[in-house]
């Protein structure tokens, strides 16, 4: 037992202790000087085989020890037991004995060297990732990856909610209720924002519209309501709107609403000062005119008929100027620009003298105005005008 306790003591020991670390400098030695003496004082350092021989000395002299009586030794054990110390300083001992391994191994474990070029949170781990790096299976091919079985599971989720529609929605069918209109007893409406059980923050928000005529008030009273609302009334649509969610709960915000407007009606009731030399300021509000379709320019059925008529009579006139042939043919007034008639000049007559006997005149060749190789260019840009899609057609006026 007691050689036990002793190898016990000496792993703790050798445990605890840490490692050195390389010094940057040489080491420096500290030594006495004797009194009265030019000499320096030597002392020769201990070397690590006599602290080893020391060691394997005091091991052999526990295990040379008297030899304990294994009855007593039983005694003995039995009452430490008993003792409530003697429990806690071996649940300590069996705590340090399992951590012996980390210990050593931290103890063994080189320093650690901070790199300054390396970004910051590489070392740290990712709580938003899907699967853990540091304890990751080896894949077998036997299944799909995670990606995937995100994607199947947002399959799932959409055909539960086709599921709800298709079942449970046409239930609520028998829950529903004729709509009534607010009575004149209720003329503020609230509005809430819900995100369908997803926390936002703007869901705390309430907003609420009103009208002064709705309001128990006379005229005057509604109009000095007006000037103190200021921005928050438009004049377009004579509706007041306000909102709040400066509290956590939209319940919060509406009775804070609820009350503001309480406080307004009754600083509108109050005959002391009505607000009668201050104008009403409606500058935080832009006016836009929108054009409108003019009345007279809508198709009406009379003006369907007249619009008839008229294209008959000029399809009638037209008519009538193609068979006197007074209608003006494009084809027509192509073909002249391009291919004008050719014109001979005219040779003047000289008197015949009675002694002279006259001669035949002889034939007149016609005379070409043109340079050569033109009346060839003309007809070729007559031809390609003719075959156009354009010269198909003939000018008509609709």
């Amino acid at each position: 037992m007691a050689s036990a306790v002793q190898s016990m003591r000496l792993c703790l020991r050798a445990a605890s202790r840490r490692v050195a670390t390389p010094a940057t400098t040489a080491p420096r030695s500290y030594l006495t000087i004797r009194a009265f003496s030019s000499t320096p004082f030597h002392r020769q350092p201990a070397t690590k085989k006599d602290d080893i021989d020391e060691l394997e000395e005091d091991i052999e002299e526990i295990d040379t020890s008297v030899e304990i009586d294994p009855v007593q030794f039983q005694r003995a054990l039995a009452e430490q037991r008993r003792d409530g110390d003697f429990e806690r300083a071996r649940q300590v001992q069996e705590r340090v004995v399992n951590n012996l391994g980390g210990t050593l191994t931290e103890a063994i474990r080189p320093p650690r060297v901070i790199q300054s070029k390396l970004f910051w949170g590489d070392e740290e781990s990712d709580s938003d990732l899907l699967s853990d790096e540091l304890e990751t299976e080896k894949f077998d091919e036997d299944d799909i990856m995670s990606l995937a079985h995100a994607k199947f599971e947002e399959f799932r989720e959409y055909r539960e909610y086709a599921r709800i529609a298709a079942w449970q929605m046409p239930l609520l069918s028998k829950l529903a209720t004729p709509f009534e209109p607010p009575t004149a007893q209720e003329p503020l409406r609230f509005r809430h924002t819900s995100y369908m059980g997803e926390s936002h923050p703007a869901e705390n928000k309430v907003v609420v519209e009103f009208c002064p005529r709705d309001l128990p008030l006379d005229e005057a009273q509604q109009q000095k309501l007006r000037k103190l609302l200021g921005p928050r009334w438009n004049p377009k649509t004579d509706i007041a709107k306000m909102s709040c969610e400066q509290f956590e709960h939209p319940a919060q915000n509406k009775r804070y609403l609820s009350d503001l407007v309480n406080k307004l009606v009754a600083q509108a009731k109050d005959p002391t000062d009505m607000f009668e030399d201050v104008p009403l300021d409606t500058r935080h509000h832009t006016f836009k005119v929108k054009p409108k379709f003019p009345k007279e320019w809508r198709m009406t059925e009379e003006r369907r008929k007249f619009l008839e008529e008229t294209r008959q009579q000029i399809l009638l006139l037209e008519q009538q100027k193609e068979e006197e042939g007074t209608l003006i043919d494009g084809v027509e007034k192509i073909n002249n620009f391009f291919n004008p008639p050719l014109s001979t000049p005219s040779t003047p007559s000289t008197p015949s003298t009675p002694s002279t006997p006259s001669t035949p005149s002889t034939p007149s060749t016609p005379s070409t105005l043109s340079a050569p190789g033109g009346r060839e260019m003309a007809h070729a840009r007559l031809e390609q005008a003719l075959h156009s899609p354009t010269s198909q057609l003939r000018s008509r006026r609709f």
